[in-house]
Parts: C-alpha cells; sequence; structure tokens
C-alpha cells in the first residue's frame, strides 16, 4: 500500500516596506545611484579632506609664487616647501585647497536653507491644506505676495544694513524658498484629507495638530524628499548667484560662488581659476537633478516613464 506524497510546506514570503521597494528601484537607476555616490564623494572631500596636516590653509598667500601650474611644486621666498595640486591663484594660494573649503560655504548654505526652507513649507503647506477655506484663501495670498516681492532688492536692502553676514545668507534664502515647498505640501495634504483615515482620526477625538503632525505630514514625505533633493541646487545656485553679484560671501573667505566670480574676472589672463571651480560646481548641481530625478522615479512609480 504507498502512501499518499508529502506536500512541502508552503514557503512563508517575507514582507517588504515601501522604503525598501523604492531603495530597489533606485538602484536600477544606474545614472542616480551614480549621481549619490559622487555627491556623497564630494560631501567628504569638502569637510573631512581639509583636515589632513598636508591641505595647506587657503587664505595663506605667497606673491612670488603667482599663477604656478598644475602639479607643480616650488620654494618660497620664506624657503618653505609648497606643492599645488591644481595650480595657485594671482596670489599665490592653493587653488584646490580654496575650492575645498569653498565647496564647505556652498553646501552648507545649501543644506542649512533647505532645512530651513523644509520647516517653513510643510508647516506652512500642511495647516493652510487641512484648514481649507478662508484660512486657506489668506495664507495662500500671503504665499503669491512674497512670490512677487523683488527678492534682489531686498538682499542689497538687508546686505547694505547689516553687512555681508553668512547667516544672512540663510536667513534670505531660507525665508524665500519655501514657498514652493509650501505650496506642494498643501496639494497633497488637501487630497489626503478627505482620506478615511483621517476621519478615523477624527472620529477618535484627535487635534487637528496631531492628524496633521501624526497622519498628514508623514504621508507627504515621497514629494517632499523629491523636491527637497531639488531644492538643494536651486539654493547653491541661488547663493553662488548672490556671491558673483558681491552679496555673498566675503574675501578672504570663499565659496564656490565668490571662486567662480573671480575666475570670471581674470579669465583671460588665468582660465584654470574659472574653469576649476565651475566644473566641480556645474557636476554638483547635475548629481543633484540626476538623483532627484531618480528618487521621483523610486518613491513614485507612476510618475516614471517606463
Amino acid at each position: 500500500m504507498t502512501s499518499a506524497p508529502q506536500t512541502a510546506p508552503a514557503t512563508i514570503e517575507k514582507g517588504t516596506s515601501l522604503g525598501r521597494d523604492a531603495w530597489y528601484r533606485l538602484k536600477k537607476n544606474h545614472l542616480a545611484m551614480a549621481s549619490l555616490w559622487f555627491f556623497v564623494a564630494v560631501v567628504i572631500l569638502c569637510f573631512f579632506l581639509p583636515l589632513v596636516p598636508a591641505i595647506p590653509d587657503p587664505n595663506v598667500t605667497h606673491p612670488d609664487l603667482q599663477s604656478m601650474p598644475a602639479f607643480s611644486s616650488a620654494t618660497s621666498i620664506e624657503g618653505k616647501e609648497v606643492s599645488y595640486l591644481l595650480g595657485s591663484d594671482h596670489l599665490g594660494r592653493d587653488i584646490f585647497s580654496r575650492m575645498l573649503y569653498g565647496g564647505r560655504v556652498s553646501l552648507a548654505v545649501g543644506f542649512l536653507a533647505t532645512i530651513v526652507s523644509l520647516t517653513i513649507g510643510v508647516l506652512y503647506g500642511a495647516v493652510s491644506g487641512f484648514a481649507g477655506g478662508r484660512t486657506d484663501a489668506v495664507m495662500m495670498r500671503i504665499v503669491d505676495i512674497l512670490y512677487a516681492l523683488p527678492f534682489m532688492i531686498i538682499v542689497i536692502i538687508l546686505t547694505t544694513y547689516f553687512g555681508n553676514k553668512l547667516w544672512l545668507l540663510f536667513v534670505c534664502i531660507g525665508a524665500v524658498e519655501w514657498l514652493t515647498m509650501s505650496r506642494i505640501v498643501r496639494g497633497q495634504v488637501r487630497s489626503l484629507k478627505s482620506q478615511e483615515f483621517v476621519d478615523a482620526a477624527r472620529s477618535l477625538g484627535l487635534s487637528s495638530w496631531r492628524i496633521i503632525s501624526r497622519h498628514l505630514i508623514p504621508n507627504t514625505v515621497g514629494p517632499v524628499i523629491i523636491y527637497t533633493t531639488l531644492t538643494v541646487p536651486a539654493v547653491m545656485r541661488l547663493e553662488a548667484i548672490l556671491s558673483f553679484l558681491g552679496l555673498g560671501v566675503q574675501p578672504p573667505d570663499a565659496s564656490w560662488g565668490s571662486l567662480i566670480k573671480e575666475g570670471a574676472d581674470r579669465m583671460a589672463s588665468d582660465p584654470s581659476l574659472l574653469v576649476y571651480p565651475a566644473i566641480i560646481f556645474g557636476a554638483t548641481l547635475f548629481s543633484l537633478n540626476f538623483l532627484g530625478d531618480g528618487l521621483r522615479d523610486a518613491l513614485d512609480p507612476k510618475s516614471s516613464k517606463d
């Protein structure tokens, strides 16, 4: 008498999460991943490589070693052996060192001003979208008025009154870049507040602020992350424009924007002063934009062209 064949026990599939699925889709986007690792490398180089003792002070001048070529070494008039990886500028300062320290300023402005705009924009947009009605209309008209204000004139007035301070860049840029973020979050919240989970939260007696902070804002994290990756390069570009106009970082300190301005002023005599910072600045902006596109497709597959 033959026994019935035994069936193999059913295998239990491991669950997954939205974040894990998004990371899997992002890894398949080779351009976005290359941009991510490039940006991480730039951040590490700018913030940690200057800690190495071999990296010279970016503000030390050697007037007798002006406009030295890349990969050159020379002895200064003080008898000090000096090596230049990317050459020296018109004052004998190390270009590579100034690019690293300038990257610190540009990236710090990009990160901190984006955090300011993210905080203000998310809270403002969430409250406006959830309140609706007349409150929403008034809050959005305030955003429209701020959009219409001449930003450059305000910056000129503030820098004339307070001076060219680095904190002023954070305030000026962060006070403008949150406007678009607030509109994005408002639109998301308006579409979410009619969902069943919000009605369930109301039926449990949760306060409006608890519904906004615990249920609505976390559900807008996808679009917020995507727009954040696009806000950082926008802020860095705005800082570069202000520095190019002389309203940003003041000498002897430098940012990528001020280095590009110095290079543009001396482009005819020494093109390397413009080429090197322009290349790293442009490559960083491109990497952030490509990463933002990849995150958009990973977090919102319906928007992907695939």
